[in-house]
């Protein structure tokens, strides 16, 4: 693979969005200017399932400033009712409390939500289920896990190995639901306009990728993709949540049907976030490992339970990176589902690997301890020369030097001398180390299209999105040396499906998808119209399939270090240091590179001692709606955290050398704190969030 030279890639180069987004000019879903607004306000179930057997709208309808009321009985139809959680309004059954059974549409968001108050629905109650444990017995296994995998995997007798292992780790860990917060709420505005072939549908989405909500909401209105446009140049945070349509997309284009042509704003509450953005699942996970006397691996057995819905099923893939983390002569792996009546879980950043690395890595600690080996060393020791899983070679692992490196700067030689030197005081210190590792993959399907201007700078247009990953300065500098041209000759156009096809920014794919096809767009047009193009000169090119994607196992990886201090009357935790290091390949930006790895490793420490959505089985919903009840880290929480990543090309990644870096902070993280706070007190806390009694027989 030929590789960009580098002038502008790897620079700080300052941010292009920065300006707009610090004045407020930067345009979010909710506040691009349309004429003549009205304003959504829904109806949600209160029940966690039956069916709906009459809705009282007269109250409503009669207010003044409401336009319409939608009811499960009289919504628009929709042409494809194939996937369960956008197939709203469609009948009367209810699956999941918090569910959309009406709306309110109204001439402002006052009104509009003062008449989905007065809307009044009766229901045939059923017995609902929303309790997750493992003792079920109707766990199952689905077809695969998230993003293909198989379910289950067996490579060896794994119960003959565990048997014979002279040190063995049989232990079960859990994670929490989590619900992804990102500042900016899913919101969206829809409007229908005629056109010359039919009805054309414009939606403002706040979505992580334009392209993927046009490909599947226009088949539900029976339109052609070419009738639908979206457009999302800003948004305000995702964590996977917005890199699927959900039910509101569906609810908003439904109102805009009602409305004669006006558009629609929607967007929802933080506590309907909690029911209708999509959510980690909660794990149990059962870790068996077994070594010999030196600490290398004979046998892992990893099978996880986690969450899922009836309305539509998705598998958290919690076991797969125990399919390749480290060596191991046998190897097992299994995943199990419990459908309740719930909202579906979907993506949050990282799924499989946040919560599976997280039991994976105390399960490695554990080890560590059992073979009386030093945690690094023991990692050292079991890494393996090819993937296990493939049996490729790694295109780059680097996971040793990551964690030597790391050992290095955090001063761990000294973790247990720091302990002890803190050990009179009110404070106890602990030391923690864990691993991390996230896929290094390329999407297909993007296309950049290449403009020359007469003003002598070059239009590149993708529809790619910017979650505030950075998006619009890394691809500017992509672009600026694919065409070996200054920074500021590049004027880049991106986040609206008018541009050309763009993969979702998501499964840290984007900026190796869609640099990959401004580098082969920008190669087509130097190939065609030379240095010296005329103005109006043109090329388009799409993300080209990677030969050594099949020839090499490639990821990202890196290694976790935490400084945790334990109050000795109080058992308040602190996490007072943290480092990362990563092996990620050649950085395309230093300054948003370090600040996507430093906000994953904060999301991991929230992961570790805050974050639990707690379902209230009696009711059918989670009671913790709010970012008061729901803790995520603040200033308060984060202290001194640092992110290195390793002078790194990827050459068989991407013709850029890079790989992902949105995710791979989180991972890992959790578990690494968790560590710590066990070298600090003595207590091996097998769960996260780790609450303050959890620490007490310590």
């Amino acid at each position: 693979m030929t590789l960009v030279d580098p002038k502008v890639i790897g620079t700080s180069a300052e941010r292009l969005d920065a300006h707009d987004k610090v004045t407020g000019t930067a345009l979010y879903a909710f506040e691009h200017p349309v004429e003549e607004p009205t304003y959504l306000h829904p109806i949600l179930s209160t029940i966690g399932r039956g069916r709906v057997t009459a809705m009282h709208t007269a109250d409503a309808e009669a207010l003044d400033g409401v336009l319409a009321v939608l009811t499960v009985f009289d919504a628009p139809r929709l042409a494809d009712t194939s996937d369960g959680e956008l197939a709203i309004l469609q009948d009367p059954q209810v699956h999941f409390r918090g569910q959309f059974v009406g709306a309110v549409v109204a001439e402002t968001p006052e009104v509009a939500r003062h008449g989905a108050s007065l809307v009044r629905v009766d229901y045939d109650v059923e017995s609902h289920d929303t309790d997750f444990h493992s003792g079920r017995d109707d766990l199952y296994a689905p077809e695969d896990v998230n993003a293909g995998f198989p379910t289950d995997t067996e490579d060896g007798d794994v119960d003959a190995a565990l048997a014979a292992a002279a040190v063995t780790v049989d232990q079960v860990y859990s994670t929490a639901m989590e619900h992804n917060n990102p500042m900016e709420p899913h919101a969206a505005i829809a409007r229908w306009t005629p056109g010359g072939s039919g009805p054309v549908l414009t939606l403002h989405d706040s979505t992580q990728g334009v392209h993927s909500v046009r490909q599947t909401l226009a088949p539900l209105f029976g339109l052609e993709v070419e009738q639908m446009r979206v457009i999302a140049p800003y948004v305000g945070g995702g964590f996977g949540s917005k890199g699927l349509p959900h039910a509101h997309d569906v609810l908003v284009v439904m109102a805009a049907q009602r409305v004669e042509g006006r558009p629609v704003k929607f967007a929802l509450t933080r506590q309907q976030m909690f029911a209708l953005s999509a959510y980690r699942t909660p794990t149990v996970q059962h870790i068996r490992l077994g070594a010999d006397e030196d600490g290398r691996l004979t046998a892992l057995a990893h099978e996880a339970i986690v969450q899922s819905a009836k309305i539509k099923e998705f598998a958290e893939q919690a076991a797969v990176p125990s399919r390749l983390m480290y060596s191991a002569g046998t190897r097992y792996t299994t995943h199990r589902l419990a459908s309740l009546d719930v909202p579906a879980p979907s993506w949050m950043r990282a799924p499989g690997e946040t919560p599976g690395m997280f039991a994976a890595e105390v399960a490695m600690d554990e080890l560590a301890e059992a073979c009386g080996l030093d945690p690094i060393e023991l990692r050292i020791r079991n890494e393996p020369g090819v993937d296990p899983s493939t049996g490729r070679p790694w295109s780059g692992r680097r996971l040793t030097d990551c964690l030597r490196e790391g050992a290095r700067r955090f001063g761990w030689a000294d973790r247990n001398a720091t302990a002890s030197a803190r050990s009179d005081s009110e404070w106890q210190v602990g030391m923690g180390v864990a691993s991390a590792t996230y896929p290094a993959n390329t999407s297909p399907g993007s296309v950049a299209r290449i403009v020359y201007e007469s003003d002598g700078t070059y239009t590149v247009q993708i529809g790619s999105v910017d979650i505030g990953t950075g998006a619009w300065t890394a691809l500017t500098q992509i672009a600026a040396d694919a065409l070996g041209c200054p920074l500021d000759a590049i004027v880049l156009q991106i986040g609206d499906t008018n541009f050309p096809s763009a993969t979702v920014a998501g499964g840290s794919t984007g900026t190796s998808s869609w640099g990959s096809a401004i580098v082969a767009a920008a190669r087509s047009f130097r190939d065609e119209h030379g240095t010296s193009p005329a103005p109006g000169a043109e090329t388009s090119a799409g993300t080209p399939d990677n030969p050594d994607a099949e020839k090499f196992a490639l990821h990202s990886f890196g290694a976790h270090f935490v400084e945790a201090h334990v109050h000795r009357d109080s058992c308040e935790i602190r996490v007072e240091r943290m480092l990362g290091v990563f092996a990620i390949g050649r950085v395309i930006n230093a300054r948003t590179v370090r600040s996507q790895l430093l906000g994953g490793m904060a999301m991991g420490i929230s992961m570790a001692l805050h974050e639990s959505s707690v379902n209230d089985p009696r009711f059918g919903h989670v009671v913790t709606q709010d970012l008061a009840s729901y803790h995520v880290s603040t200033h308060a929480d984060i202290r001194y955290l640092d992110a290195v990543c390793l002078d790194d090309v990827d050459e068989h990644a991407n013709p850029m050398g890079s790989k992902g870096v949105g995710e791979i902070g989180i991972v890992g993280a959790a578990a690494a704190v968790a560590n710590a706070v066990r070298h600090a007190t003595g207590v091996r806390v097998r769960k996260v969030p780790i609450h303050l009694d959890d620490l007490l027989p310590g």
